[in-house]
């Protein structure tokens, strides 16, 4: 929901920023690294059991990630390489943070809380899932009422007034609600496909660059085939013209 409503605000708010750290030295790949290392802490913080320490380093641990997008247009170093590696730092940053709140949770009362927290984190991977696997076939998989940014609001929320429980109880539902939707979504748009054409995928700048390569490649070899059919007549015509002569 985050990213559909408020993505272009926000990256707006800090391309200033983005080229700020790049004319000081400041690489993508530093930044995500750098985010990644302070989930570590801040899984430690929360597992130990100070979660109000716990959320000052989740909000800390946030910035990085939401600068190094800005930092890598700023210097033109966008790349596959660093999309891949935001990726997954993202997925290992959430294992990190889930993973030491159902450590937190284990001393309550009862022993099943912990669960909760592997609940959410085994659904926020599914929906994460569910769009790079619709993204890689050509489909939109975006949106939802639970992103990765509606997940940290309300585990900040969680730390701040120690109510963990009923938030995850709320992820949790909220979470496999966003799952069902990107299901509907990329279901309603696969069953769109058509033979030899994808709905979905038209609006990829994968697609669009293959069909152009394609109508580029069709233009360059029509005249090669008008001339070798050209050919190919005037042979028969000779050989007609031949048989009628030794008649």
């Amino acid at each position: 929901m985050f990213d559909g409503h408020a993505r272009k605000v926000v990256d707006r708010g800090v391309a200033p920023i983005g080229r700020y750290l790049s004319r000081v030295g400041v690489t993508p790949d530093v930044l995500t690294a750098l985010g990644l290392a302070m989930s570590v802490a801040t899984a430690i913080t929360i597992g130990s059991g100070h979660t109000l320490i716990g959320f000052f380093l989740l909000l800390s641990s946030v910035f990085p990630d939401l600068f190094d997008g800005a930092v890598a247009k700023a210097s033109g170093r966008a790349s596959a390489r660093g999309a891949f590696f935001d990726s997954v730092a993202d997925r290992v940053t959430d294992g990190f943070l889930l993973g030491g709140i159902a450590w937190h949770l284990q001393s309550d009362p009862g022993g099943r809380a912990p669960m909760l927290a592997l609940a959410v984190l085994g659904v926020s991977l599914l929906i994460s899932y569910e769009r790079a696997k619709a993204e890689s076939l050509g489909y939109d998989a975006k949106g939802g009422l639970m992103e990765r940014a509606e997940r940290i609001i309300a585990i900040c929320v969680g730390l701040v007034f120690r109510v963990m429980v009923p938030i995850l109880w709320l992820m949790l539902i909220l979470t496999s609600v966003t799952a069902v939707q990107r299901f509907v979504k990329v279901w309603r748009q696969a069953s769109a496909t058509v033979p030899g054409r994808t709905v979905g995928a038209r609006h990829t700048p994968e697609w669009r660059r293959a069909a152009r390569a394609d109508r580029v490649r069709r233009s360059q070899q029509a005249p090669r085939a008008q001339s070798m059919r050209n050919f190919a007549d005037a042979w028969r015509e000779r050989a007609r013209q031949r048989q009628r002569s030794a008649r």
